[in-house]
């Protein structure tokens, strides 16, 4: 009788262990596994809340001051719109310079603009996750090792710090978002305002 307990025991147990070994995927330490969907909406959560919008999104002016324009969320700088002309003894005073859509910026390393993020070609749309992870993790410009750096006030160097599992969370969201047609400038070097 404790024979037949043991040897069930022992099949039981190679069963339970066979069952979990064939059922379970591999992954790094530290990551999880979650579903596509799971990880738009915790990509939608994580872009709302770090405040991409404050940057990416075009403001227009409401009642109280300026506010986010949905319909062109995450679209960037707005191409063709002019900038005013630039006063350089403001920026030699310490100051720098946004637009009132706060999409643009100057300073010292000359003039900056937000990035189309949506999921148009001119925006992330031809993006792959690998090019996502290069521009955040190492501050390069459309994920491009050899080009040049993010600008101000880009804080790459903030959200690098962002796991794996939540950068691409992140770049899944930003490939749902709705496609906007909007080709940015590139940024101009300091004193061409």
């Amino acid at each position: 009788m404790k024979k037949t307990v043991l040897m069930l025991t022992v099949i039981t147990g190679t069963v339970i262990l066979a069952f979990f070994a064939c059922n379970t995927e591999s992954k790094k330490e530290g990551e999880s596994i979650i579903s596509n969907d799971s990880l738009v909406k915790r990509g939608n959560y994580i872009v709302s809340a770090s405040g991409c919008d404050d940057c990416h999104t075009p403001k227009k002016m409401g009642p109280k001051g300026p506010e986010f324009d949905m319909d062109r969320r995450l679209s960037g700088h707005p191409a063709g719109s002019q900038l005013p002309k630039v006063d350089s003894n403001v920026l030699k005073s310490g100051w720098i310079l946004f637009s009132m859509d706060l999409t643009a910026y100057v300073g010292p390393w000359g003039t900056s603009y937000s990035a189309n993020l949506t999921s148009d070609p001119t925006g992330t749309g031809n993006w792959t996750e690998e090019q996502f992870m290069i521009a955040i993790r190492k501050g390069k410009s459309k994920g491009i090792e050899e080009g040049r750096s993010l600008l101000p006030p880009m804080p790459w160097d903030v959200i690098r710090n962002l796991n794996d599992t939540d950068l691409k969370a992140i770049f899944a969201y930003l490939k749902t978002t709705k496609p906007i047609s909007n080709l940015v400038p590139g940024p101009r070097p300091p004193g061409q305002y």
